[in-house]
């Protein structure tokens, strides 16, 4: 064999290079063109396109028939406010017209008759510029005129409040008032003086309607419904919440001689004020228990549901 060169060793080492070269550059287009196994075709499944858009569907359908529950629960609210206004409107005016025309009429048996029946045309228009007042106050407040300061507040401060302002007109009537404290660290969102008059009005509301009993205000917490739930128990007789809830079925015949007992607002329109306030604090007001005429004991729960506030 003859013996290997410089010149051969120079080609060999030339050639051993152009094939590693060509090999490195040739190696990463074959994986590059090596394209992924696509995967199998599979056909749309048209049951499963029903059941999301049956899905979709009945969602909107929720929606809309929860606007129409709200919308149909607030129209019939308005017409039951309507009616109460136009009762309440009506009582003192018909008293009024009914005295005077007495005095008109020269039907007075002699001056001092003639002065009480000024004296009662007097108190049915008191009555009347008190109510409208209310009306305006409630009616500002819902349309946005008057507007409402909603922040956490302590519960057990209202309720002593609450006390303070209650206890004598039930103390002077015999009826037992019971006010428990609440936690001191439970807080409501709500506006201060409304919600303090929406519950002072529920307990001045029972305390006139009683001739003896008792009632109790209490307050429970529940965090699941983010509520707190304030409960007033009383012993008021079935006829009395009668005229109280049965808002569209009053006697609106107005008895001249019974003005003086009128001066206040009834407890009907009361309770629709007391619905309008709360519910602008996205709370709500509703009778939990009401005895029937079968019934020897009277037990009744008029339940007052106020947001709960995080601290």
């Amino acid at each position: 064999m003859a013996p290997i060169g410089w010149s051969d060793l120079i080609y060999l080492g030339m050639g051993l290079g152009l094939g590693w070269g060509s090999s490195l550059i040739w190696h990463p287009r074959q994986k590059s063109s090596q394209q992924p196994e696509p995967a199998p075709y599979q056909p749309p499944n048209p049951q499963e396109n029903y059941l999301k858009e049956f899905d979709a569907l009945s969602e909107q359908l929720k929606q809309t028939q929860l606007a129409y529950q709200m919308a149909s629960e607030m129209s019939q609210f308005k017409a039951g406010f309507l009616a109460r206004t136009s009762h309440e409107l009506r009582s003192p005016l018909s008293s009024m017209i009914g005295t005077l025309q007495l005095i008109l009429s020269d039907l007075c048996d002699d001056p001092a008759e003639e002065r009480e029946f000024v004296e009662q045309a007097h108190l049915a228009a008191l009555k009347l510029v008190k109510l409208i007042d209310e009306i305006i106050f409630v009616a500002k407040t819902e349309h946005g005129t008057e507007t409402m300061d909603i922040e956490p507040i302590q519960l057990a401060t209202i309720f002593d409040e609450v006390d303070d302002l209650t206890y004598l007109q039930a103390a002077n009537r015999s009826i037992r008032l019971e006010i428990l404290p609440p936690d001191p660290g439970i807080y409501v969102l709500a506006d201060l003086p409304r919600f303090r008059q929406v519950l002072v009005n529920l307990v001045d509301t029972a305390v006139a309607q009683m001739e003896e009993g008792s009632i109790s205000v209490s307050a429970h917490s529940s965090p699941e419904s983010g509520y707190v739930h304030i409960w007033v128990d009383d012993q008021r007789s079935v006829s009395a919440w009668s005229e109280s809830w049965d808002l569209l079925k009053h006697d609106l015949e107005c008895d001249a001689t019974k003005s003086s007992d009128n001066s206040k607002v009834s407890s009907g329109m009361r309770l629709l004020m007391n619905q309008t306030l709360l519910s602008l604090m996205n709370g709500k007001l509703e009778v939990l228990a009401v005895p029937s005429e079968s019934e020897e004991s009277n037990f009744n729960r008029t339940q007052c549901s106020i947001p709960l506030a995080t601290l």
